[in-house]
């Protein structure tokens, strides 16, 4: 893992951090554009610089977005876990959301399943013949 300067001071440019994390640069920019991530500073040239602690923020952005937690409240629970406090509550609220949403998803999914194959089952295959109607107007 590519680390900042030796002494302890943020060095890591974004190209350093999307090629190490796999996530695109552009991606880092739109995050910190969001106001998910910060670099812990700028470059003379005002270049985005970052410590270490960027790896584990973008895995657990990448984690939370994987269960589809909308951004606010991604940032909310990134706020918590910067100040120190435990987010224990707001993490776990976070996912019974998710896991509520998912299995709504799933009813509907069910739904939509039973009306395809009862459709399914009621098909009536027309051989590939058209009504003679269809036939002479397309000759």
């Amino acid at each position: 893992m590519p680390t900042g300067d030796p002494q302890g001071a943020p060095g890591l440019k974004i190209g350093q951090v999307a090629s190490y994390s796999g996530v695109p640069v552009k991606t880092i920019r739109f995050y910190c554009d969001q106001g998910l991530i910060r670099p812990a500073t700028r470059s003379d040239g005002g270049y985005r610089l970052f410590d270490d602690s960027i790896y584990a923020e973008l895995s657990l952005i990448r984690t939370l977005r994987a269960m589809d937690v909308p951004l606010s409240e991604l940032r909310r629970i990134l706020e918590v876990r910067r100040s120190g406090v435990c987010n224990c509550t707001s993490l776990k609220s976070s996912i019974e959301s998710r896991l509520g949403a998912i299995d709504q998803h799933i009813q509907e999914l069910g739904a939509m399943r039973q009306e395809l194959a009862a459709l399914l089952e009621q098909w009536q295959d027309c051989g590939g013949s058209r009504p003679p109607e269809e036939a002479k107007a397309s000759a």
